[in-house]
């Protein structure tokens, strides 16, 4: 194997390496199947390739190993083929099936909210008109909230106060005129950065989301309070819920949406999410990093 080879598996020159020597650095979920392929290609008359990750030291790489197959013609039991490093195109791929997912799970949900928010105004609504008017202020106040769920362009500054953004996500789900008010937001006052707030804009919005479907926004008597607790270097978001129908904790693994807060929480916003499945209604704590959601 020649100095680049070498050095692409992070390993000391050597006059020769085997197989599995390289083996013993391989990520181990694609090690056995590796081996598998490598014992398949000596039967195998012809080119063959082969994708899997290598570890070096903490840092995984994707390796495209090409060559020829069978044994005839090897000479002095060398084998023949390349490596190629493509963990560039591989992060893009698994970036592109993450996107493909969360547009899928958002364009769902997003059908789903519309048809709540239809029920909601067609509780507290008498003619067909006011419906209409109602209704269309709503999937227009929707409209505005998805927009802070989408990225921002750089270098524009604060996105907003925290107060204001969280109210803008949630206004699509209160009632209006007469019975506005369910929804209550007293948090502390403090800036969001352009980054934060597109991570926080899409954990409320999945909240609202499973509120309207199975929490206490699917019911005309239900209200949400969020409200805010100063922990020093952290600041507690706490989302309460109440009068809604009878909650429990899920089973089973989590859905998409469930992943996509998780990761959004721990990776963008430096914290943890709490969910309190509580007889009165489903509380969620959300433990976030002062530093990141100003940042």
């Amino acid at each position: 194997m020649d100095e680049r080879g070498f050095a692409l598996w992070g390993l000391p020159w050597r006059n020769a390496v085997t197989f599995e020597q390289l083996s013993e650095h391989i990520h181990p979920a694609d090690r056995d199947r590796v081996r598998a392929a490598f014992q398949a290609t000596r039967a195998i008359l012809g080119p063959y390739e082969s994708d899997f990750r290598i570890m070096v030291g903490e840092e995984i790489r994707w390796i495209a190993a090409r060559g020829e197959g069978e044994d005839v013609g090897i000479v002095g039991r060398t084998m023949f083929g390349i490596f190629l490093d493509v963990t560039g195109r591989k992060q893009a791929e698994e970036g592109h099936e993450l996107l493909a997912g969360e547009m899928s799970h958002r364009v769902k949900n997003l059908l789903a909210i519309a048809a709540g928010l239809t029920e909601i105004t067609s509780r507290t609504t008498v003619t067909k008109t006011d419906m209409a008017r109602e209704l269309i202020q709503r999937l227009t106040a929707l409209g505005r909230a998805h927009d802070l769920v989408r990225p921002l362009p750089q270098n524009q500054g604060s996105a907003a106060l925290l107060g204001d953004l969280i109210a803008v996500l949630l206004a699509p789900y209160d009632d209006m005129g007469a019975f506005s008010g369910r929804i209550r937001v007293a948090v502390e006052r403090m800036g969001v950065g352009e980054a934060a707030a597109t991570s926080l804009a899409m954990v409320v919005h999945e909240l609202a989301t499973n509120s309207l479907k199975y929490g206490a926004l699917s019911s005309e008597a239900g209200t949400l309070d969020v409200s805010s607790r100063s922990c020093g270097e952290e600041l507690a978001l706490i989302w309460m819920e109440r009068g809604g129908p009878a909650v429990e904790a899920p089973t089973g693994a989590g859905g998409f949406g469930s992943e996509l807060v998780q990761r959004s929480v721990a990776r963008q916003l430096g914290g943890t999410i709490d969910y309190n499945w509580a007889e009165g209604g489903l509380i969620v704590t959300l433990q976030l990093d002062r530093t990141k959601l100003k940042g």
